[in-house]
């Protein structure tokens, strides 16, 4: 009798101890689930981020929405001032409804003013990247089809290079500056201060629905210039929810140091949106300011990738390390041994690493704190959101597949390519205007015949606990400095250099170091020395500083497969240590601004972190 009475008691604790994350895993999937029966509605009703925008306005105007550096801008203020954008487009006569709009600038509120804007007349926005140069912004522009685009200040040179291509495809190109000498350029600023605040009418963009773009954020693949990938309104409210899920309230003040162009830096934008909170902006992450940042705004959740937190434990010790509210830190790519440095030092931050493409279809997130994973494993999101780990051949480039021709699923413990299926709860956006890569990023009879699923590139591991680990990328492209670096571009890029007659490029890994980091494999040409500065005058000049190659080793041929394909796997194994290669190696310095040869010393420096990269 005593055992029955006990029962009701004892079944809960057993639970607990042989099912210790149940409650939160079941508490994840119940969230998830909820927020799609949200997004359906929305979808129902054609509800976007800037609806959601302009009720905030209404609710809380004067609530402050964006600061950066010394400027407060209100909710209020940032829809007259995308009020004021929207205008001069409509104005010159530059865009129509469903027009895309090119927009190449740094971190500044601009930006989101123009966001707002271009939406606000039924304009989509494509995000360029503004490392980009020549060849890649012209690419990024064309693949677009924007024929309008708004470059800022600063990257005035980086247009003009390119200037003649923009007006023989009769492009229309805005600087944001008050005043402008170069001919074929118009201001932006001026005009914006002579136009009206006044809201735009809403008829403007009746033709949105939630499938329609709402911008085009590029990605790096292995045809090595970048992809766009469709970001449509239904993906954006997808975006701004991570940081629901992730804990974020109306009452935190969200920091961005991020670039907008990237996915990350762009959902803390539309996250605050949909929390009506206030984020802080700054121009270009700085180490060293990032902490006066977060007590000078009162900062409580921060956004990261991997190496922004590497960088935070590397700077100089203080005793006020600690001293700061922030109880929140959103990102992806930490390490688990910095995570636990980070906390040790700065406190107890609540750590959300997450797992998600910008390109993909399918994304995790860490709800239980677990250092060093990106989420779990569990039953019923696997059942809502099919995935699967599948058995990899790195040196083949593929899946491996049984007798049957289907894949093997990767045993626990053992890595495996990450592959998402494709259904209509996870639909996949694919690349704008290139159908051979959406086509490529798929993969055909997984499991059975005739199912559809997406190949992630990377490869992933889950533990005995259910704990999910991000292991690595698969195949050309490798990632460094929060960026996906394709090595076909790079290698397109290098092997134009006079001296080099071909080039194999790959990622290492750097001790210390997140990711992987560029070096290539050269053969010279004929009757040809090595010109190291010649050669990093010219990687400078095209290649954006995360994709050029630190390292480069002099070969007198490249090993190929028979489908001359480059081999890459043993040269990432054998890396840059010239205790075991034969081959003159070099290191790019950008103090002596050039290739100099790899010694000994350097070698140590780089290992021991005395160099860093």
């Amino acid at each position: 009798m005593l055992a029955w009475l006990l029962l009701p008691a004892v079944i809960p604790l057993a639970l607990f101890f042989f099912f210790p994350y149940l409650i939160q895993d079941v508490h994840y999937v119940l969230a998830k689930l909820k927020l799609t029966r949200r997004l359906i509605k929305y979808k129902q009703n054609n509800y976007t981020i800037l609806d959601r925008f302009l009720d905030v306005v209404k609710t809380q105007p004067n609530k402050p929405f964006v600061y950066f550096n010394d400027e407060t801008f209100t909710y209020k203020d940032a829809d007259e001032l995308s009020n004021k954008a929207a205008r001069v487009f409509l104005q010159n006569k530059v865009v129509t409804e469903g027009d895309t709009v090119a927009l190449f600038d740094r971190n500044e509120p601009m930006f989101l003013w123009l966001w707002l804007g271009l939406v606000k007349i039924g304009c989509s926005v494509s995000f360029l990247n503004y490392n980009i140069r020549s060849k890649s912004l012209l690419h990024c522009l064309n693949c677009s089809g924007a024929k309008t685009l708004v470059a800022g200040a600063e990257l005035q040179a980086a247009v003009e290079e390119v200037l003649p291509n923009l007006l023989e495809q009769q492009v229309t190109v805005f600087i944001l500056a008050d005043s402008c000498k170069t001919a074929g350029m118009e201001t932006f600023k001026d005009k914006m201060s002579r136009t009206s605040s006044e809201p735009l009418p809403k008829n403007l963009r009746s033709h949105l629905t939630l499938q329609t773009p709402a911008a085009y954020i590029y990605t790096s693949g292995t045809t090595g210039l970048p992809k766009a990938v469709v970001i449509s309104h239904s993906r954006l409210w997808a975006m701004a929810w991570l940081q629901c899920q992730a804990g974020v309230n109306s009452k935190d003040v969200i920091y961005v140091s991020l670039p907008l162009y990237h996915s990350v830096g762009f959902l803390g934008f539309a996250g605050a949106i949909d929390m009506g909170t206030t984020f802080a902006l700054r121009s270009k992450f700085s180490a060293s300011q990032f902490w006066d940042d977060c007590r000078r705004y009162n900062i409580t959740v921060i956004l990261y990738i991997g190496e922004i937190m590497r960088y935070l434990c590397s700077t100089p010790k203080k005793i006020n390390d600690k001293s700061h509210k922030v109880r929140l830190a959103i990102g992806n790519g930490i390490r688990a041994d910095v995570w636990r440095d980070f906390i040790i030092r700065f406190g107890n931050v609540h750590i959300r690493e997450f797992y998600g493409a910008t390109d993909g279809n399918f994304s995790l997130i860490n709800y239980s704190n677990k250092v060093g994973a990106v989420g779990r494993e569990n039953f019923l999101n696997k059942k809502l959101f099919p995935y699967a780990l599948i058995k990899y051949d790195i040196d083949k480039g593929g899946p491996i597949r049984d007798s049957s021709g289907l894949c093997i699923e990767a045993a626990k413990g053992e890595p495996g390519l990450l592959v998402t299926e494709i259904t209509l709860r996870t639909p996949f956006p694919g690349y704008l205007g290139d159908l051979q890569q959406t086509e490529k990023k798929m993969l055909h009879n997984v499991f059975k015949k005739g199912d559809l699923y997406v190949n992630t590139g990377d490869q992933l591991r889950v533990d005995i606990d259910n704990f999910v680990y991000f292991q690595d990328r698969v195949g050309d492209t490798f990632r460094w400095k929060g960026e996906n670096v394709a090595t076909t571009e790079v290698t397109d890029v290098i092997s134009l250099a006079d001296c080099i007659k071909e080039a194999n490029v790959y990622g290492v890994k750097v001790p210390g170091q997140e990711g992987r980091v560029g070096m290539a494999a050269v053969v010279l040409r004929d009757g040809q020395m090595f010109d190291s500065v010649e050669v990093f005058k010219h990687v400078e000049n095209f290649l954006p500083v995360y994709a050029r190659p630190r390292f480069l080793r002099i070969q007198s041929s490249l090993d190929i497969t028979g489908t001359f394909k480059h081999l890459k796997v043993k040269l990432m194994e054998e890396g840059f240590n010239p205790n075991q290669i034969p081959d003159p190696l070099y290191f790019l310095s950008e103090k002596e601004k050039n290739y100099v040869p790899l010694t000994l010393e350097i070698f140590n420096s780089l290992i021991t972190g005395k160099i860093t990269i």
